[in-house]
């Protein structure tokens, strides 16, 4: 087996971390600055839609409580710039209140020129917007010339992601080593550097910085979680289950929390309080979260050998979220021990467009299609699984039988 990916191909960490999901920059992908601030919304060359990414009701009128603070559009940055005072706490306002990223540069951008280039702060603050504006190089020179200045942990960390987005995870990782040799004990660097070998599927290395961080901060939920992952996910459910209720016992109360606990009762034999484990984490749960804990509920039956529970609880996943690649895969099996060739086909087929990066569905749609003769397109899906997990043992042996067959043919 190999450890369950998302959708973008990274492998399940077990804590959910903000802004993962956003796509790198390629290298062949080029920005600049004239083209990011074109138009009215910086980022973006689309004109104002009315219901954009943030949405702002009653900033009509400033006498109306809970009215808009500041009019962005009319303040003379150049003016403000000058007062030390509110010009910082107007940036920060600018940043993550209005989302006004275009005219927060612009400010920061006077205030440094002010300041002679010699205030760090300033320079921290011109690398965040070109950051969010996705200059990333332009936001690189900054974080640099603010660490020259000050050496800060917070400067270090933006630096980091950076270079994340520039798809460079072993300059992040160098750079938070350099930042661990100023400040050992610094949780977020020992973090930092775990999530990268988690990105980069390097889940041993990732596990020995999870638990440096425990050393420091024995609370700390990000690290828990992911240990816990780690031990679920190598066949050690009685270990992940002390750290999942370590995080009960720290306050978490999810579904996803329940949900892993049952998974993890259910494993480790105590059947009597995997039930009530997953009706708590389906009280919990919003629609597109019930999809996930129906099929781990559907595996549980699968385990115990009750098809009729598992093909009613896949449907139930299905009915929450029709794109489950997983669901998808273990219906179309049913539907084929049920004899229903054509229906089983289809939920392989659409398994392998909605989960690009799952080998089982394209495995079962390549040996179903031996048995049915369809050699041809057996070769390809076998291929394309050995592309995805390289030591799948069955697909490597499938492959050899094909070998032989097309030889002959």
């Amino acid at each position: 087996m190999i450890r369950p990916v998302s959708k973008q191909g990274r492998p399940l960490t077990g804590f959910q971390r903000p802004g993962s999901n956003r796509p790198l920059t390629g290298s062949n992908q080029k920005t600049d600055t004239a083209s990011v601030l074109q138009g009215n919304r910086p980022g973006t060359n689309r004109p104002i839609t009315a219901g954009g990414r943030y949405i702002r009701l009653g900033t009509a009128s400033l006498n109306q409580s809970g009215g808009q603070f500041l009019i962005a559009d009319k303040l003379n940055m150049k003016a403000l710039s000058q007062k030390k005072s509110i010009s910082k706490a107007v940036c920060d306002y600018l940043i993550y209140v209005e989302h006004n990223i275009k005219k927060a540069l612009e400010l920061a951008a006077e205030a440094t020129v002010i300041s002679n280039y010699e205030d760090w702060w300033w320079k921290a603050r011109l690398g965040k917007c070109y950051y969010m504006l996705g200059l990333h190089r332009e936001a690189e020179k900054q974080f640099k010339s603010s660490l020259k200045n000050e050496d800060m942990v917070k400067t270090h960390l933006e630096l980091s992601k950076v270079y994340i987005r520039l798809d460079q995870p072993i300059t992040a990782v160098d750079i938070f080593q350099s930042a661990l040799a100023k400040y050992p004990m610094e949780v977020s660097f020992i973090l930092g550097i775990g999530r990268i070998y988690d990105m980069l599927n390097d889940s041993l290395k990732a596990v020995e910085f999870y638990r440096k961080a425990l050393l420091y901060e024995s609370c700390n939920l990000e690290a828990v979680a992911s240990l816990a992952s780690y031990h679920f996910y190598t066949d050690q459910p009685e270990v992940a289950l002390r750290f999942y209720k370590r995080l009960a016992l720290l306050g978490v109360n999810n579904s996803e929390l329940w949900n892993n606990l049952g998974l993890c009762c259910f494993y480790d034999g105590q059947y009597d309080l995997f039930y009530s484990c997953m009706e708590k984490a389906l009280a919990l749960a919003e629609d597109p979260e019930k999809a996930d804990i129906w099929y781990n509920i559907s595996i549980v039956f699968v385990g115990l050998g009750d098809l009729f529970q598992t093909y009613q609880a896949l449907k139930l996943a299905l009915s929450y979220d029709m794109h489950h690649a997983e669901a998808l895969n273990n219906l179309g099996v049913l539907e084929i021990k049920k004899g229903n060739i054509n229906d089983g086909k289809y939920n392989f087929n659409i398994a392998i467009k909605e989960g690009p990066f799952l080998y089982e569905p394209a495995f079962n749609a390549a040996l179903w299609a031996m048995k049915t003769g369809e050699y041809q397109e057996s070769y390809a899906l076998v291929h394309k699984v050995l592309g995805i997990f390289p030591e799948h043992i069955e697909s490597i042996e499938l492959k050899r039988q094909l070998d032989e067959i097309l030889a002959i043919v």
